[in-house]
């Protein structure tokens, strides 16, 4: 298995980690994938992504549930072995620091308030990001003999409140499940 391939697991079980219950204050819960199909994962063509959103004016984000600044990025699978029948693969996100109050958004760390991050799936659906999400419309399946895949996903800003000025940041794990 390759490094990009660890990296993808090691996020997928923490991604599915998140929802697993607790057992008991000392116990360590491990979780994983055996697939007949393996493939690297990149983000907008990187291993390592950052998503550069635009400037949004404030004025643009003046009430709860206003949004600005859509962007896409770009979730690719290469070097898989070449698919015999068709395969159904789901993108899994994970947020860190969620918002449940405010469509599970992704909580700004930045100095901006009452601005956080939404992700939006292919369809330019919401994602909430409550608990772990799982796609469930195949974005990366591959057809017969095919080695790659990739999927456009968005991510928005998306108020709160009124939108204060200065910096958004967040941040979500993400996985491929080839099950």
């Amino acid at each position: 298995m390759n490094k990009k391939s660890l990296v993808a697991l090691g996020l997928l079980v923490a991604g599915y980690s998140m929802t697993a219950s607790a057992v008991s204050d000392n116990t360590i819960s491990f979780q994983g994938e055996v697939s007949d199909q393996t493939c690297e994962v990149t983000v907008n063509s990187d291993s390592a992504p950052v998503v550069l959103m635009p400037t949004a004016a404030a004025s643009a984000l003046t009430t709860a549930g206003s949004v600005a600044g859509k962007t896409s990025f770009d979730i690719a699978l290469s070097g898989c072995t070449a698919a015999t029948t068709a395969t159904t693969i789901n993108t899994v996100f994970s947020g860190n620091l969620v918002d449940t109050a405010n469509q599970g958004t992704l909580t700004n760390t930045g100095t901006a308030t009452n601005v956080n991050l939404q992700l939006l799936d292919t369809d330019g659906s919401a994602i909430d990001l409550s608990s772990t999400w799982t796609s469930t419309k195949g974005e990366l399946s591959l057809a017969e003999t095919d080695t790659a895949s990739s999927a456009t996903f968005f991510v928005q800003y998306y108020a709160t409140d009124a939108a204060t000025a200065g910096t958004v940041a967040g941040s979500v794990e993400y996985a491929v499940s080839y099950l």
